[in-house]
């Protein structure tokens, strides 16, 4: 199994993967990623690199967790079974002659080696089901070690985020696997001009002219996604302070710690300055949103937790909607369950997107 780097248009793979018939399901769960490279590099500035990066501290929690679980792996100890995880990642240098190096490089064919040797323009390849299905791998290389770790830095962003990615879609597939909340997207077209897809095992919470509330309520964590809307002002419902302010309001009369005693309300977090609320622009499916992200507790100091939101308009409807994602989920890992939540308000559509989907369909 050998790779071939392409030789008349850059950024193809030619195919190096299994024949997916004969090779066994991934292994490993969600956010697991395993680097495999030489032992000297993994010590050095190379492998410190890596690991800022794919160890980073993932934002919005109350504690410490990294974006990614990763393990290094020594290319003389991978085995059958380390072949078969989720997430796998190749680092090979063609200045580094140890053993480690060796069996990496014996990945490339020769061509391939040559065309690295040539050119520092290409420093990343990717593939998938190379030893098991559902499998992500991604090869990255180059002639030198310094040269492999400056593209490394420059574009630590996408490489994060095409594992991301990966992992968000695998997650779409098990989420919806035993289907939607029924109902749902029926009465959203209905009474709030909107769409989203639940997955089966949550509940309707509450539902007010303004306010929907899904919840799912676990031994281990309590996860809970709403919509709230209202008439879209001018772009100053997008500024931090103004979205906050609605985030607050929509608590303070819907979420409760307790809802039989009404004065023990939800609140955004704004008094944790190590873990701020921020505020980063994004597109969310084609449209221009604000993300939110940050820390909620009660008025009471009795529950918390971290939060997901995005506030969009729908132009159709002029109606400006705040969409979130939240968990109380104390002492527990909150880094899945946070990535859960995003896949499902990302599944989220306004009047104008449902309109296009009927004309097209």
């Amino acid at each position: 199994m050998r790779i071939l780097l392409a030789l008349a248009i850059v950024g193809l793979l030619a195919s190096c993967s299994s024949d997916s018939k004969n090779i066994p399901p991934t292994s490993g769960v969600t956010g697991d990623m395993y680097l495999v490279m030489d032992s000297l590099q993994w010590r050095g500035p190379l492998g410190l690199a890596l690991d800022s990066i794919f160890n980073a501290e993932m934002p919005g929690l109350p504690r410490k967790e990294t974006i990614f679980r990763m393990r290094w792996i020594d290319p003389r100890k991978l085995n059958f079974v380390l072949k078969q995880r989720r997430n796998l990642v190749f680092v090979m240098t063609l200045d580094q002659k140890s053993e480690g190096s060796r069996i990496i490089q014996k990945l490339f064919t020769p061509a391939s080696i040559e065309q690295i040797k040539s050119s520092d323009a290409r420093f990343t390849l990717s593939d998938k089901d190379v030893f098991a299905k559902g499998q992500e791998v991604m090869y990255l290389f180059s002639r030198e070690e310094t040269t492999l770790l400056k593209n490394i830095r420059k574009n630590r962003t996408q490489l994060v985020d095409f594992f991301n990615k990966k992992e968000k879609d695998r997650m779409t597939v098990s989420l919806f696997k035993a289907g939607q909340l029924k109902g749902i997207s029926e009465a959203l077209n209905k009474d709030f001009q909107c769409d989203i897809k639940i997955p089966f095992g949550y509940k309707l919470a509450e539902k007010k002219p303004d306010f929907l509330w899904f919840r799912q309520i676990n031994p281990r964590d309590d996860k809970d996604v709403f919509i709230a809307r209202k008439p879209f002002i001018s772009q100053d419902d997008f500024k931090r302070e103004n979205i906050i302010r609605f985030r607050d309001d929509v608590c303070r009369k819907y979420l409760f710690e307790d809802p039989a005693v009404p004065d023990t309300y939800l609140m955004t977090e704004t008094n944790v300055p190590f873990i701020p609320v921020t505020t980063d622009t994004v597109n969310f499916n084609g449209k221009f949103a604000m993300q939110l992200r940050g820390l909620w507790r009660t008025n009471t100091m009795g529950m918390g937790g971290p939060f997901l939101g995005f506030a969009l308009v729908d132009e159709a409807t002029q109606q400006f909607y705040y969409i979130e994602g939240f968990t109380f989920s104390p002492g527990k890992d909150q880094r899945e369950i946070m990535r859960e939540l995003e896949v499902i308000l990302y599944t989220f559509k306004t009047s104008g997107e449902l309109a296009k989907k009927q004309k097209g369909s």
